[in-house]
């Protein structure tokens, strides 16, 4: 019903930026979703990155990309962006776009289980 693909990842530096871009397509797709961007490690389950809402309305994961990182969508796209700055070995991990559906709620959260539909991953490496 709806399909997530990601795309944007890669290998970098310590210091440096890279842009991750998911774009949502599917029938039932709609720009009231919510977005969130997850990161996962081996041995780990999904962490939140940063989530956004239909308005643009944000939430971040403080501990960890507060002031690094930037989410941001463009609705006439189904595009949903997350801008990584000053990218830290710690950064590394597949990152996963996913949408939560109205019927679900419209506010960002940071729970996995909350979300609808995921996209297959982008691979981030951050080298020191």
């Amino acid at each position: 019903q709806v399909q997530l693909v990601e795309s944007g990842g890669g290998l970098v530096q310590a210091g440096g930026s890279l842009r991750l871009s998911c774009t949502a397509s599917g029938r039932t797709f709609s720009s009231s979703y919510a977005m969130g961007w997850f990161r996962r490690t081996p041995g780990k389950d999904y962490e939140f990155v940063a989530g956004i809402n239909y308005s643009g309305g944000t939430l971040y994961d403080d501990k960890s990309v507060t002031g690094r990182f930037t989410i941001s969508r463009d609705n006439t796209k189904n595009t949903v962006y997350l801008q990584m700055n000053s990218l830290k070995p710690e950064d590394t991990g597949v990152y996963y776009c996913a949408a939560r559906s109205a019927r679900s709620g419209i506010v960002v959260v940071s729970t996995p289980h909350e979300y609808d539909y995921w996209g297959q991953g982008t691979q981030v490496t951050v080298s020191s």
